[in-house]
């Protein structure tokens, strides 16, 4: 339920206020000395900073996240919500802090309404290390990943844990967890740039292919496939992490290469013959070389398209950029792996992405990646 009578606030300011003039109000006249971390972080568009005023139809708000020791949340959790249902204000700056129960199970979002009695609030309270053991697969509050943590992190999730604000944070445990996992190592960070070049290398052939023989339509799809490909590169080569398809346009349009970029892959979508659509591609290929070059991980490879063997369709030959990263990573752990990279470098399910635990991701990745 949308409230046309609010002024729309960016989530992450709406959690704020809801923080400073309702949450921590009450926690430090009940709890007083309570060691706790008040944050909006985790799944949703609020918390990546793309939320709008589209946004207020469902499962948006304000909402915060309160992080406890596993200990507090057992004795204290659930006073601290019904405290809350009773105290909150109705209302932060229009918007409802109630939200009525989820009922239908085909639309189990919550949507913000008007209420004379308790607050059915969106204040969640979690045990810290239980919380990042399910969004990131194991605790990184007390712990730093290792090599197939990263693997297993899809990258949306690492987006949520980053991302977002952290309000408060008495116990510090939250900020180090987040600052753990701020950035890809950078023996993981040049394996995963050797698996994405190389991603690009398997199917850059194809869009001539396809409209050698007719199918306009495949090639179409193909080079749109290595439009996402180059746009999720080019996001890792500037060390950020790429959210889910909804925001990756978003989240590209917001790194420094991405001006120079965005003619040439619009261009590559928006074109209907072979010649404009591969002139566009080769573009960005080289565009995207240069930048990888400009690094300065390995040696510069030679970032100018040319022929595929034999054949006439220009393309960048991008495992010639695959080969020296991966031969640049000294980790014993990656060394010598197959090229298939991280859970969503070879997936994209998005029940697997963001439905699956920390266990079931670090079992597929390590079966993805394992040494053959």
């Amino acid at each position: 339920m949308t409230h046309p009578e609010a002024a729309f606030l960016p989530g992450l300011e709406l959690s704020r206020i809801l923080y400073e003039e309702g949450v921590r109000p009450v926690l430090d006249a009940a709890f007083p000395g309570l060691p706790y971390a008040a944050a909006r972080i985790g799944p949703g568009s609020e918390v990546l900073g793309f939320d709008t005023a589209r946004s207020a139809d469902h499962d948006w708000g304000p909402r915060l996240d309160l992080f406890l020791a596993a200990d507090d949340v057992a004795a204290h959790g659930e006073a601290i919500r019904r405290l809350l249902a009773d105290r909150l204000p109705k209302e932060i700056r229009g918007w409802p802090t109630h939200f009525r129960p989820a009922d239908d199970p085909l639309d189990p979002v919550g949507h913000m309404e008007r209420t004379e009695g308790p607050v059915s609030h969106r204040v969640s309270t979690y045990d810290i290390g239980g919380w990042l053991s399910r969004e990131a697969g194991f605790d990184a509050s007390a712990a730093e990943p290792a090599v197939l943590d990263w693997l297993a992190m899809p990258q949306q999730r690492l987006a949520g844990i980053t991302g977002g604000a952290v309000f408060h944070d008495g116990p510090g445990l939250l900020t180090a967890a987040r600052r753990r996992l701020a950035r890809y190592p950078e023996q993981v960070w040049r394996y995963l740039l050797a698996c994405q070049w190389q991603r690009i290398s398997q199917e850059e052939a194809f869009v001539g292919r396809c409209a050698e023989v007719g199918d306009e339509l495949g090639s179409a799809v193909v080079a749109a496939r290595l439009v996402r490909d180059l746009m999720r590169l080019s996001l890792l080569l500037e060390r950020r992490y790429a959210p889910y398809s909804k925001w990756l346009g978003s989240a590209f349009a917001q790194l420094d290469a991405a001006k120079g970029l965005l003619p040439s892959l619009r261009g590559a979508l928006a074109a209907t013959d072979l010649p404009e659509r591969e002139r566009h591609l080769c573009a960005a290929y080289e565009a995207v070389a240069i930048r990888q070059n400009a690094s300065g991980l390995v040696d510069p490879v030679d970032p100018s398209p040319r022929p595929y063997h034999g054949r006439p369709f220009l393309v960048l030959h991008a495992e010639r950029f695959a080969r020296p990263l991966a031969a640049s990573v000294t980790d014993p752990e990656l060394r010598g792996r197959p090229l298939t990279g991280a859970v969503d470098q070879w997936a994209d399910s998005t029940d697997l992405l963001t439905g699956a635990g920390g266990d079931a991701l670090r079992a597929a990745a390590e079966a993805a990646t394992a040494r053959r």
